[in-house]
């Protein structure tokens, strides 16, 4: 895997750090992409102390132009992508008669509308190349609906969606495309759950397996995502939520 690139957007929060510590344990080399706000230095910077070398990518995600310029930049700097994470992601929880339009625009130009931006610069290399890995982050909101979570709901099923799509449309090229459905896992977007032990335990209960998810429990499906031990699966949610969902 050691001459192979790998972006991940959102690469800087709890799920990106995690994922681009598994990826760059398999030899890959990964450019973690953040917002224009983040203070990527100081990252890098405890990533490197943890013996983890990253290349920050800055750029917003959802607005195009943002996102070629930051995307040409990283494939000047160190080629075309091989493996992209689609990662970037946030919620702004309402009940739909205090959401605002700002609200939903947010969640979408941010969670779907940065999937089309992201992967326009990538998959063309890949086709030429004949190989490829995307795996785009969906949700338990994919799946199950939550009063409060219209807009991220929206989003995270168009993820599911959008990810059979790129697999009818690309796996012929060598391009496999999937999504991995995490469950409640402890990050900070879901800071609201963990800070309420009620609440916490109730998900919990709701799984098969009876515990929330940790952030290693994403470093399997990752690497078998990512890897040609996933040559012949495409277009799947991996769901990764402990049997949330199979209840």
């Amino acid at each position: 895997m050691s001459n192979k690139v790998a972006y991940v957007t959102g690469g800087m929060g709890g799920i990106g750090t995690a994922i681009c510590q598994r990826l760059h344990k398999d030899g890959f080399t990964v450019i973690a992409g953040c917002g224009p706000t983040r203070d990527y230095q100081k990252w890098l910077d405890e990533q490197k102390a943890l013996g983890f070398t990253f290349y920050a990518s800055v750029g917003n995600v959802a607005e195009w132009d943002s996102t070629v310029e930051a995307f040409s930049k990283a494939k000047a700097e160190h080629g075309p992508i091989s493996v992209l994470v689609n990662n970037a992601g946030i919620t702004r929880d309402r009940m739909f008669l205090k959401m605002t339009r700002d609200d939903w625009d947010a969640v979408l130009d941010t969670n779907l509308n940065s999937m089309f931006n992201v992967t326009k610069q990538v998959v063309a290399d890949m086709v030429e190349k004949g190989w490829g890995r995307i795996i785009n982050f969906a949700s338990l909101q994919s799946r199950r609906a939550f009063a409060n979570g219209i807009a991220y709901g929206a989003s995270k099923g168009g993820v599911e969606q959008m990810t059979r799509a790129m697999a009818e449309a690309w796996s012929k090229d060598g391009i496999n495309a999937n999504a991995i459905g995490p469950g409640f896992i402890r990050t900070e977007l879901t800071a609201a759950v963990f800070n309420d032990p009620d609440r916490a335990a109730r998900n919990a209960a709701q799984t098969c397996i009876g515990r929330n998810g940790e952030l290693s429990d994403l470093d399997g499906p990752m690497l078998f995502l990512c890897s040609e031990a996933s040559a012949y699966v495409t277009g799947q949610v991996l769901m990764v939520d402990g049997g949330f969902t199979a209840k």
